[in-house]
Order: structure tokens, then sequence, then C-alpha cells
């Protein structure tokens, strides 16, 4: 029987999810990657007790994740869930809908509210739980009214499904627009979900930071180390088994300009004490409009290794400014 850290909550930094009142660790775990049917139990078992311990209560899912079949990351977590008995109320769960998931016109790619609340009563019953603290619409869809997709969130809450709802891979003009409706609806909207890091700072020149920040909306970061490239592993070649021998759009990133800009990243996050991972969510984490960082694992060692970015988060204008010249060289 796992028993947790009883110091677990001495370390971590919790943050309010906008003017919510619910706080998030900075860094939380993200099931996308190695929480399939195709993974080992043990070792996912193992990073959410390592993650607990470490004080990470938020726990990220969607219906799609999962190999070799979409929902599988939620049956191992419900699993997972029911070695944890009496610690529920300690942990923050989330899912998403909204890519495709069954067959037929009702379970693709939409935000329709039946294919919403489907998928949220799919994803309760593999989870073996009676809500989700969180439920995010996983993509904008054009071909749904937006007021439907709000109403089908806003519906959750209401029947007592979800405490707050969110959206992920929303712009700043589409999150503009659902937020109103919200705001007519008073649903507890208190999260987006976008990627950012620093190769990728969309949200920085489409304002959606900016705006989450004015109108009381936190922001849940995925992809903080760009999918790998930030991890420093693919410094001196791509290893066997990596994710960019399989993913022919991230190997082709790896180019001579890309691997010098890399390396000179390392440099800096040496020179403050830090791995290169560790700087680069620190780097997320220093925006103010930022709530949590979500991490992946693929052993609880990393996961470890990761929340160590919380021993220096600050930035000096120096350094700020040496990181832009290398990532806009």
């Amino acid at each position: 029987m796992y028993t947790p850290n009883e110091k677990r909550y001495d370390a971590m930094l919790y943050r309010h999810a906008g003017v919510s009142g619910l706080r998030l660790p900075a860094l939380s775990l993200g099931l996308w990657q190695n929480f399939g049917r195709t993974g080992n139990f043990e070792t996912m078992e193992a990073m959410v007790h390592t993650a607990f311990d470490l004080g990470i209560t938020h726990f990220d899912l969607a219906n799609n994740y999962g190999d070799p079949y979409p929902g599988s990351a939620e049956e191992n977590f419900g699993r997972i869930l029911r070695g944890m008995p009496g610690l529920r109320d300690e942990l923050c769960v989330t899912t998403k809908a909204g890519y495709g998931m069954w067959p037929g016109p009702y379970g693709d790619r939409n935000g329709s509210r039946k294919y919403l609340t489907a998928s949220l009563d799919q994803s309760l019953k593999r989870l073996g739980l009676d809500y989700v603290d969180i439920y995010y619409h996983h993509i904008f869809d054009p071909n749904t009214p937006l007021e439907e997709t709000a109403l089908a969130l806003d519906n959750a809450v209401r029947r007592g499904k979800a405490l707050y709802v969110g959206v992920s891979n929303y712009n700043a003009a589409q999150t503009a627009q659902i937020a109103a409706i919200f705001r007519e609806l008073h649903t507890p909207f208190i999260l987006n979900q976008p990627s950012y890091n620093l190769l990728d700072r969309h949200i920085e020149t489409d304002g959606l930071d900016k705006l989450c920040l004015e109108n009381g909306t936190g922001i849940a970061v995925f992809c903080p180390l760009a999918q790998g490239l930030l991890t420093g592993k693919y410094l001196n070649g791509i290893p066997d088994g990596s994710r960019a021998q399989t993913r022919q759009g991230l190997a082709s990133r790896l180019d001579e300009k890309m691997l010098s800009k890399l390396r000179a990243l390392r440099d800096i996050a040496e020179a403050r004490g830090q791995t290169m991972p560790q700087m680069a969510l620190s780097w997320v984490l220093r925006n103010p409009a930022v709530t949590t960082v979500l991490i992946g694992a693929s052993r609880p060692a990393q996961i470890a290794e990761n929340v160590k970015c919380l021993d220096n988060l600050s930035f000096s204008p120096q350094e700020l400014e040496r990181i832009d010249a290398i990532v806009n060289a």
C-alpha cells in the first residue's frame, strides 16, 4: 500500500488559477505520453507516486491520451488512483475532449454538446471518478457555434461532473469570444492550456498571455521542453528509440542552426547552476500569466530532476537578453 510523503507540501510552489480560489502546483504531471497500455504499469504508478510525494497534486489527462488506443491513459490513471485510497480530495484531476475518439459523426473531432457530454461520461467511467476538477475543450472547432461548446462545458459543471472548465489550443481571439459567453453564464472558466516554451512564443506574439492575465484566467502550459528539443538529449545526435527518431517533423528541426542555439542555451543554464530542462521550465514560469507547467516523464527520476527548477526561478535582465538573442538569431 502506498504511503505518501508527509512533507510533500513543504517545498512545492502553488499558484492560483487566474482569479479563482483553486491553487495548482507550479509543476503538474501530464499523462500525454508513457501512460498507455504499451507502457509499464509499475513505472507509471511510481511516476505518479513520485510526483505526489514532491507536492505535485495536479494530473492532466485527455480522452485521447494513450497508446495503442485512446483512453488507455485514463484507464491506467484510474487504476493508480484505486491504489491511493483516501487521497482524492488532495488531487486535482483534469481531462479534455475535442479530438476524434470513436466512429461516426458524434465521436469525431468537434465541440458539439453531444460529443462533449458523452466524452466526459466515458472519461469518468475510465477514471472511476464521480467528477473531474477541470474539464477542457481540447481544440477550437470552427464547425460548432462557440455558444454550443460553452453551454456544453457549463452543463458539465451544473451536472456536478466538473468543478471548473477550461480550453486548450485556443488563440487569443477565440479565448476572448468564449470567455465572454462564460461570463454571461457565470461558468467557472479558469484555465487556457496552450503550448509555450523558449522556442515557441506564440502566446506572447498573439497576446494570449496578456489577455488571460487581464481577464483573470490562468495558463497551464504544455510542451515546455519543445517535445524534447530543450532536454539536451539531442545535442550529440538522435539517440536510438528517441521521439525524434520516430517523428520526422522533430528530426527535421535538428539542423546545425538549431543545435547551435541549443548548445548556447545549455551554456547559460550551466552558468545558472541548472540543467537545460530546468532552465527552460524556470523561463516559462517567469511569465506572470502562467499558473502551472505540465511536464511529461518516462521515469520517476525525471520528475524529481525537473522539480529542482523551482530552486532558481529568477532571471537577470542580462540573462533574458542573451536568451532572446540566441533564440532569435
